[in-house]
Parts: structure tokens; sequence; C-alpha cells
């Protein structure tokens, strides 16, 4: 236990000597005309969550207090099938998703965020170790969508359209699909097997790949334009940033991030040279430090053999020959303090294990050249950030002798060879609020193509694409996307699910609809404008609960060498029903009974079993109700609100 954890909530700290009064609440309630609402807002940790995932969802459904409507489907069958609402890849980004929802999450005020991203991935191996197959669309629409770029933006826009029953074909340059899920991030953080197991389960749909073309020069724009009726640009960034220091440009052995981690991923290159510095701070400096670790070198290298034309792919390694390799010395730079890298903390500490060295709060200046005009070294000195600008300290310049320089800054989009016209400045797309490609009549866009992001980010933006085209295809206007833009709980579709649709309105004037059965009472929807935060819940009701950590394979230095198996373990199904019991359920209940018990005028009642839903656990006798607050005090999730009344 760490000396900061937080063990519990208090309502008192120590030295408090008042205490609310709830006494002189309920005398004075009598004549209050406030009662209690029940109001849906959106979790936090959906909120941040780019690809929009309904995670409160999936995690009630964890925890048992969701249970599938129909007779038979598992537990984790439902949850699949909540998660695939909006994001197609729960086993890949349950693995390297950096969570922010966790960042987000508010069970982080009483102990320890909810392991969201464990749970994510126990789903959806399960889904793949039981071979769960996706419902194909009912109908077809006739209407033909051409997706560029086979990566997580693409894939995603691919799967919800053709969910909507589009036609769509996906084009992609590379020969495989899965865009930097697969050839920008190493195989021991995402498996081959499980991302290909992902991406069939899409194509299953009817989703049509072409691999190998490359629009622009295989295939012009103007023919997508005969041939389909909307576009969608998810071609990523694939171009890395050059180091912005003299002695960069041109140097045969200095290389981007991207270029390395593609020519690693497609099998190209295998050991590398003995010292290797990479400027960066964020997660792919991070795995090409790492990936370096795990090839090593040679001490005999022939001259086509050298890393920059494996990677600029003039040539590839013979594995063979991989068998002689030794350790490399891998330095990592950041400008940042190392504690404020914008890598994952966990990626970062993994790094640091298996004998990688990071440098933080220290800037490039110059590659050093050798009579050769190869780089031997890379010219540094400490700074300060202001910002993010960094500022260097005089007099603190040193060296790092390498025998290559890898520059992970940053990603830039490649908009040449026929995609001119698309180019909105710096090798971008710039969109509307739509994600419509302004100027044009019918391209869409997302991705790393817009702005690079995350791959979540990505997903997030092919699933709105998705629907904003959907609405194009159909003549209908694109208004404005909700404030809170994710996927909602939506109470009547679940209470469709339950058989308890309310019944048609006669359309005929009422006054109160309390007794009435065509309308769902005492409860509002906020969820697309409000997010709930941790001051609005009652945190006295949680006791302290230890996170249940999926296990982790940590290498050392001394065993890095060669060693490419993943090293993060799928929960297993104790561990994620536990992280489901944890989640404190924000802004909607989850059967407690607190308002149940602790309403003096019993006017607060449990719902009859069959005619309960999630979100409709408990409801209001109003001729007994005095509005005294109370319910609302102690609900833990701050489902309850008081609101005027009669």
């Amino acid at each position: 236990m760490t000396a900061d954890k937080v063990l519990s909530w208090r309502r008192y700290e120590e030295g408090d000597s008042q205490y609310d009064d709830f006494q002189e609440k309920i005398f004075q309630a009598g004549w209050s005309y406030k009662c209690p609402t029940y109001v849906h807002r959106t979790p936090p940790c959906q909120g941040s969550c780019p690809s929009g995932h309904d995670i409160r969802g999936w995690l009630a459904i964890a925890r048992g207090m969701e249970k599938p409507p129909v007779e038979g489907m598992s537990w984790q069958q439902y949850a699949f099938d909540r998660m695939m609402e909006a994001n197609p890849f729960p086993a890949a980004m349950g693995r390297v998703c950096p969570a922010p929802c966790e960042d987000g999450c508010n069970r982080n005020e009483v102990d320890d965020f909810v392991g969201i991203n464990s749970v994510e991935m126990y789903v959806g191996d399960w889904a793949i170790e039981n071979k769960v197959k996706l419902a194909k669309p009912e109908k077809e629409t006739g209407k033909k969508i051409a997706v560029i770029g086979g990566g997580p933006a693409g894939l995603s826009a691919a799967y919800h359209l053709r969910r909507m029953g589009h036609g769509v074909t996906v084009f992609e340059a590379h020969e495989e699909l899965g865009g930097m899920m697969r050839y920008g991030i190493p195989g021991y953080r995402t498996p081959r097997e499980m991302l290909d197991a992902e991406i069939d389960r899409i194509l299953d749909l009817g989703v049509e790949a072409k691999t190998g073309v490359r629009i622009g020069k295989d295939v012009t724009v103007e023919q997508l334009e005969k041939d389909f009726d909307a576009i969608f640009w998810g071609v990523g960034a694939q171009k890395g940033r050059p180091l912005p220091v003299p002695g960069y440009e041109g140097t045969p052995n200095c290389l981007t991030g991207v270029d390395f981690l593609e020519a690693f991923n497609e099998g190209r290159l295998q050991y590398i040279s003995e010292k290797v510095v990479v400027v960066g701070g964020g997660d792919t400096s991070v795995d090409v430090a790492s990936v370096a670790r795990r090839l090593g070198h040679i001490t005999t290298t022939n001259e086509k053999d050298r890393p920059e034309n494996i990677v600029l792919g003039h040539t590839a390694h013979d594995v063979a020959s991989a068998a002689q390799r030794k350790g490399v010395q891998s330095v990592l730079t950041s400008l940042f303090p190392i504690e404020q890298m914008t890598a994952a903390e966990h990626e970062r500490e993994d790094a640091k294990r298996e004998g990688v060295e990071i440098k933080g709060s220290v800037m490039p200046l110059e590659v050093l050249l050798d009579e050769k005009g190869r780089a031997r070294a890379l010219k540094m000195c400490e700074c300060d950030m202001d910002g993010m600008k960094p500022i260097p300290r005089e007099g603190t310049e040193f060296e790092i002798e390498c025998d290559l320089v890898v520059s992970a800054i940053g990603q830039m989009g490649d908009l040449a060879n026929g995609l001119s016209a698309l180019d909105g400045g710096n090798g971008f797309i710039n969109i509307d609020p739509f994600y419509k490609v302004k100027g044009t009549d019918k391209h869409f866009a997302g991705g790393d193509i817009l702005r690079p992001h995350l791959l979540t980010t990505a997903i997030g933006h092919g699933s709105i694409a998705a629907e904003e085209i959907n609405h194009f295809l159909n003549g209908e206007q694109l208004d404005k996307r909700p404030k809170v833009d994710v996927h909602h709980f939506n109470l009547l579709e679940e209470l469709h699910l339950r058989g308890l649709d309310p019944q048609e309105y006669a359309h005929q004037p009422t006054r109160g609809t309390s007794d009435e059965k065509f309308a769902v009472h005492n409860f509002e929807d906020r969820s697309e404008q409000q997010i709930i935060s941790h001051k609005e819940l009652f945190l006295g009701h949680f006791p302290y609960s230890d996170r249940n950590r999926r296990e982790e394979v940590h290498i050392g230095a001394a065993e890095v060498l060669g060693n490419f198996q993943e090293r993060v373990k799928t929960p297993t199904e104790e561990q994620a029903r536990g992280e489901g019991e944890r989640c404190m359920s924000c802004g909607m209940c989850f059967e407690c009974d607190n308002c149940v018990i602790f309403c003096p005028q019993d006017a607060v009642y449990r719902v009859k079993p069959a005619e309960r839903a999630v979100g409709r656990y408990v409801a209001t006798d109003y001729a007994k109700c005095i509005g005294c607050h109370i319910c609302a005090d102690v609900c833990p999730t701050g489902y309850i609100q008081m609101g005027l009344g009669e």
C-alpha cells in the first residue's frame, strides 16, 4: 500500500466542528414543493472515452445488475454486444488503450480507479475464444461507400456502415488490414492472432477489402467519386516527423519511429545497431526503444544490412543471421521530466525494467557526424518546459554516442501522389463539425489524418462519421452533434428489451401522469449535456476495495533479448466481475436500496419485480413525499435529484 493511497472517503475531516442540520430540513419539508426526480447523466469514464463506450452499461452487466434479455444468453455475450455498439476492437483496445476512462473514473476519489481496460480485454478475448459472430444487417440499402485506409478509423467506419446495411469496400495500401494496430505497434502488445480475429469479424459482415491498392496511384479519386455514393478517408498519419536539428536531414542512420516500427512489424528488420538513441517521450518512442532492446545487434554488419537500408525498404534481413545477435544500448530522451512523459506510465516502467535508459528534461541540439557522414552522437542539453516550448539550460550540453538516431516526435499525413486536393494544410484533412471534408460533396474523414491521437480516438471518429454518412445518404439534415457525444444508455430501449414499452399515447389532454401507462414517470435524461462529477455522489457509501489487477509478465534487462511474448495476461472471470462490482454506477441507479431504507415517510418504494429495468428500480409515492432531500443525500450514484413537484 503506497503512502498516498486514499483508503476511504469522509464527509467530515479532522478538526471539523459543524455538521449538516438534517433535522431542520425534515421539519421544514412539510411545505416543500420539491420531490425526487431520477436524472440520468453521463459518467466521466464514458465522457472521457474517445470511442464513446457505454462503459457503465457493460460494467453493470459484468456485476450482474443488468441481466441478459434473452434466456440462456451469457453475461459475457451481452457485455460484448454492448461494447460492440461503439468499438469493434475490445480485445485490442483492452490491451493498448492508455485508458483515459480510468483517469476520469470517480472511484479515484475513494481508493483506486475501476480496471475498465482489463474488463474490456476479458470480454474481447472471451468473444474470440468462443468464436462469436456478428449478426448480418437486416436489410440492404443499395448504397456503396468507399473506405480509404484499413486502420482503426477506416475499419470502425466500415463496421458501423455495414451494420446499417450499406455496401462497403475498404481500400488499403498495405498487404494486410490493421493500420497502426498492425504496423505501428509491436506484436507483443497487439498479438496478430487476436487482431486478425477482430478484423475478420468485420469482414464476415460482408465488408469487401482490397489490399495493396494505393488511392491516387492505382485508383484515382475521380474513379471513386464515380463508383461510390460516399467516401471516407481514414488514411492515418503515415509520415514520421524529422528531428528539427542540424545534422538530421540527409544522414543515413537517422530514421523516424514510424518507419522503424513498420519495418519491424513487416518482419524485414531483425536486428539493429549497437547504440540507439530515440527522441520522443510518447508511446511510439517507448515502443521503438523497447523493440530495439529485443532485437539486439550483430557484430559483423554488411552495408546492405544496416538498419537504415532495411527500414527504407532497400533489402531485408536474413532471419537466420539474427541468431548471432547481442544486446543493444537503448536510450530514450524526453523534453518533459520522466514522470510527465505522454507515454503510458506502465509502458514507461516496463521499458526501464527491460533495460531502456530514459533521460527526462533534455532536448536535442545537433546530430554529430563522423568522417563518413554518419551519425556518431546526438548533442543534447538539459531543458525546462514553457508550455510546449523547451528552454535550454546554459552550460549543460552533453553527447550521447550512437549508431542510430530515431525521431519519434510525432506524425504527419501524406497526401501526395494524387491526393493533394484533400490537403487542408500540413498534410492533414480539414473537416466540418459533421466529419465532412470541407469544400467537397460526398467526402468524409476521420482518424489521425485529422489530428494524430489515440487509436481509440480514431475508432470514435469512424463511428461518428458513419452516422453522418448515413444521414447524408438518406438525404437527412446533418444536425449539431450532442455536447457529450458518446453512446448513451437509453431507457426506452431498455424497457423495450424487457417487454415494458409504455402504452401508446391517446393524444388527449390530461392532468398528471403518475397513474398513466403511456408516460415514463419522474425520469429526466441529461446525458447528452452533463457529466456527473464525484461531488454529486454520496462517496461515504463505498468502502475501500482493492483493484483486481490482471497479471503482467515483467521482463528483466537480462531476459529481454529475443523475447517477443505478450506481457499482459487475460483477466479471469472472477477478476472481471470483481471490477464490475467496484463500479460506482455514476449517474444511474445501481439498486443499493439506500433511498428506500432512509426515507422517513416510506414514500420511496421498490418497483414490482415484473416491472423493473435498469433505471426503474425504485419509484416515489408523491402523496407521502414531503420533499426532505434525504433520498438525494444518501444516493451514492447521484441519480436522485430534487425537482419541483406539485
